[in-house]
């Protein structure tokens, strides 16, 4: 038997991969993440794989040749993903070296391999938001997560790895089962949880003068169509490569808390609050994932609006108390 690994398996993307696994008959799962004492084995209980290792245990494995023919495919989603993590030597080690680690195992062993780049590697977006390999080397990420995303794609660019790999950059992706994150959890549940005590969204005021309070723009997508996405590399293994992960379709921030305000039928009630001092210098005022290259290879599905989809987070999982 061949297993698929899902590396991060009980995070937010990672679990939702696997549930979409699941539906799709596949079983043979091994799942690989670091539970602690987080909520996260809570997205476990409903899924169907074979085994979980923990992530320290799986990397020795690796290294021992335990796995050797034995691994179809590895989908490594696993990291720290918080923005504003400041131990930017554990970064190196969990997020670069570990997925070098992976990378090069993968290939040596014919296993495909998908990773979770970011769409943070963009900085402030000033050089445009399009996933051309030739951009690479010239993005400046604005904090030590998105340079701990940003140093993997360079050396596998300069390594020759991208014509062999996936590296998919996920905009803001929000959705069920996402509730383990804390302050990295989506505004979408955020603005749920202010609504349900305050009965109002509190949002940043605007320090540029080019954007309304409210009005910064971002590249949200639901969870259910960043999935599909990174599954359709899992199926279409002669497309590889660096490929962007969004909607193309940047959205105000107003229109996330409104659309929170009319999936609960209730009337918008929104306060602008003072951003911190320490995000002013590195806040992104401006998101929109340039999807033309995905497009091109092949992936024709249609995104859900942001309007339907949290819709779709509120009334169906939310309001429900169901993976939140």
């Amino acid at each position: 038997m061949k297993y698929l690994v899902v590396t991060g398996g009980a995070g937010f993307i990672g679990a939702n991969v696997v549930k979409r696994l699941n539906e799709l008959g596949e079983e043979a799962i091994i799942i690989v993440d670091n539970l602690g004492s987080s909520e996260k084995w809570k997205n476990l209980v409903d899924l169907r794989f074979e085994d979980y290792i923990h992530k320290n245990k799986f990397i020795d494995d690796i290294k021992s040749g335990l796995f050797k023919n034995s691994v179809k495919a590895i989908i490594h989603l696993g990291a720290r993903s918080s923005t504003t993590e400041k131990d930017v030597e554990f970064l190196m080690e969990n997020n670069y070296e570990y997925t070098k680690t992976l990378a090069i195992w993968s290939i040596e062993n014919n296993a495909r391999f998908i990773y979770a780049s970011s769409a943070a590697t963009y900085g402030d977006g000033s050089l445009g938001f399009s996933d051309n390999h030739s951009l690479i080397l010239s993005l400046r990420p604005l904090n030590a997560y998105g340079y701990s995303k940003q140093i993997f794609d360079c050396w596998a660019l300069r390594n020759g790895l991208l014509d062999k790999v996936v590296g998919l950059k996920y905009f803001n992706v929000y959705g069920p089962r996402e509730g383990h994150k804390g302050d990295m959890r989506s505004m979408v549940l955020k603005a749920y949880e202010q609504i349900k005590r305050d009965g109002k969204i509190r949002l940043f005021k605007s320090y540029n003068p080019n954007y309304r309070d409210g009005e910064q723009l971002r590249d949200f997508i639901y969870v259910k169509d960043a999935v599909d996405m990174t599954l359709f590399f899992l199926e279409h293994a002669d497309k590889n490569g660096i490929f962007n992960v969004g909607t193309g379709i940047p959205r105000s921030w107003n229109d996330l808390a409104n659309s929170v305000f009319s999936a609960l039928g209730m009337k918008p009630n929104i306060e602008y609050i003072d951003m911190p001092e320490v995000l002013r210098g590195k806040y992104q005022y401006y998101t929109k994932a340039d999807i033309s290259k995905i497009k091109s290879a092949g992936y024709d599905a249609e995104t859900i609006s942001l309007e339907e989809a949290v819709r779709d987070y509120v009334i169906n999982y939310l309001e429900k108390g169901i993976f939140s």
